[in-house]
């Protein structure tokens, strides 16, 4: 493969336009931009998650599948972003959709029905696949305010959602597999009147 950058900088978004694939000069605030901005930061986060998972791995062997099954969503980001910035270009498709599927049955069967809802938080890792899931919910919701103005095609839209059920899952299944408690919601006291 030869070389996709030369130069890092080019001095042509200066004036607060960036390019898209497709030719287009667009405002680094438009709406495209933003759902790519959001794409690229969840996974940043995602790869900050599993540095962690790869980090104890060997004090934690059961979390070596679950590093397994993310560490292909870091591609598939970067090709959800691709998707974004040349708007005629297709690489997500509903193979993708159903490989997060199937993890999401298998972990989902593991850790069991939810007692209620739970907080992010009872370990680094835990809070950390609960940050990537935030993420990809506001991912999601920047690719819908895109979509409204300017219909995407492709799997994206399923990918983005189906992504943040399988990160919720997943956090909740690094806590099983470290033996850390859920973190319950406790509602509020109600005022006596």
């Amino acid at each position: 493969m030869g070389f996709r950058l030369s130069k890092i900088y080019t001095r042509t978004g200066d004036k607060g336009e960036t390019g898209l694939g497709d030719g287009r000069r667009v405002p680094k605030d438009h709406p495209r931009v933003e759902a790519i901005g959001d794409v690229d930061t969840l996974n940043s986060q995602l790869g900050l998650l599993l540095a962690g998972l790869n980090a104890h791995r060997s004090e934690c062997p059961g979390l070596i599948d679950i590093i397994e099954v993310l560490e292909p969503c870091q591609h598939r980001l970067f090709d959800l972003g691709g998707e974004l910035a040349m708007p005629i270009y297709q690489a997500l498709n509903i193979a993708e959709i159903e490989r997060l599927e199937a993890a999401i049955d298998r972990w989902n069967e593991e850790v069991g029905p939810l007692e209620n809802f739970i907080l992010p938080g009872g370990s680094t890792l835990i809070a950390q696949a609960h940050v990537c899931r935030s993420l990809a919910r506001s991912a999601e919701r920047r690719c819908q305010q895109l979509n409204a103005l300017e219909p995407l095609a492709g799997a994206g839209l399923a990918y983005i959602n189906r992504l943040s059920d399988l990160l919720f899952v997943a956090a909740r299944l690094i806590a099983k597999r470290q033996g850390v408690a859920e973190i319950l919601w406790q509602a509020a006291a109600k005022p006596e009147r």
